[in-house]
């Protein structure tokens, strides 16, 4: 099957086909020649260097990335070329030599994927399989990210947690380097909800979290400034109240992990596929390793 016939059979699956604006989308073709047969799939959240020499090992030919490849928000390379970015003339390089296709789905797979006779936002429906949560699905108080969509981005659990066992169980489930805790580390969780962008004003996500019983926020982006200051003041205030600072991609990557299960499906024929995580983007020196040296 030719990669333009896998790519225009993915947005058919999605709950956004036919309403999506194919200008303005970001779901783009991020590089290469969609005119040729398809010989394997990865899906990542991120084409970083290291998931295309997966791909290259693999012989296979397409990557379904949920992000941007060359790291800025639309994906555009005339900055870049015109600069004669080293790093990018060989990442570009990468991908020519093996003729490697990039497509990033993003807006398709948060505007829904089949579920249960509905649609549910394929991402964070990977994040609750991965951690066995999809029993446990709730309305997210915090932010409401699609109404016409079945949520899947809150979880109410049979037993509280420590907030520290909590951690724990998602560094090792998703394979994490580490979680940043903001807030009361002592606190018992009962109820968790992913936080999302908290770039700057986070008065509307403070009033909900306020007035909300939940206990845990999962954050994307999280700043020093606003929100994380009403929750360092919460957990000294005693509030059982904590946000786990997991990382943008680290909270997504489930959700590109979990096509894999529907790929067949979507594309209507079986094309061998992997999925390669892209990883933690940081790696953690703290107080306690620097004494050890």
């Amino acid at each position: 099957m030719k990669i333009s016939t896998i790519i225009e059979n993915m947005k058919k699956y999605h709950k956004g086909y036919g309403t999506i604006d194919e200008e303005k989308t970001r779901d783009k073709v991020l590089y290469g020649n969609v005119d040729q047969e398809c010989t394997g799939i990865v899906t990542s959240c991120w084409a970083s260097v290291d998931v295309i020499k997966y791909v290259i090992e693999k012989g296979a030919n397409l990557i379904i990335s949920h992000e941007a490849l060359f790291w800025n928000h639309g994906d555009h390379q005339e900055w870049l070329e015109e600069s004669k970015n080293s790093v990018y003339l060989e990442k570009r390089k990468l991908l020519d030599d093996h003729q490697i296709v990039v497509w990033r789905d993003h807006d398709y797979i948060h505007s829904g994927i089949p579920y249960k006779g509905d649609y549910i936002d394929g991402i964070f429906l990977g994040l609750a399989k991965k951690m066995g949560w999809e029993d446990k699905l709730i309305v997210n108080p915090i932010n409401e990210f699609d109404p016409s969509l079945l949520c899947s981005t809150a979880y109410s659990f049979d037993h509280s947690i420590k907030a520290k066992d909590l951690a724990k169980e998602l560094i090792d489930t998703c394979h994490l380097n580490g979680i940043k805790l903001i807030g009361n580390s002592n606190a018992d969780i009962k109820k968790a909800a992913v936080l999302f962008h908290v770039f700057g004003d986070a008065n509307e996500a403070i009033k909900n979290t306020d007035k909300s019983d939940v206990d845990c926020l999962l954050s994307m982006e999280l700043i020093d400034f606003t929100y994380a200051e009403y929750l360092r003041d919460s957990g000294m205030l005693g509030r059982n109240r904590v946000a786990l600072g997991m990382g943008h991609f680290n909270l997504e990557e489930p959700g590109m992990e979990y096509m894999l299960e529907y790929l067949d499906e979507a594309i209507g024929e079986h094309i061998p596929a992997w999925f390669k995580q892209s990883g933690d983007n940081y790696e953690y020196m703290t107080k306690d390793c620097c004494h050890d040296h």
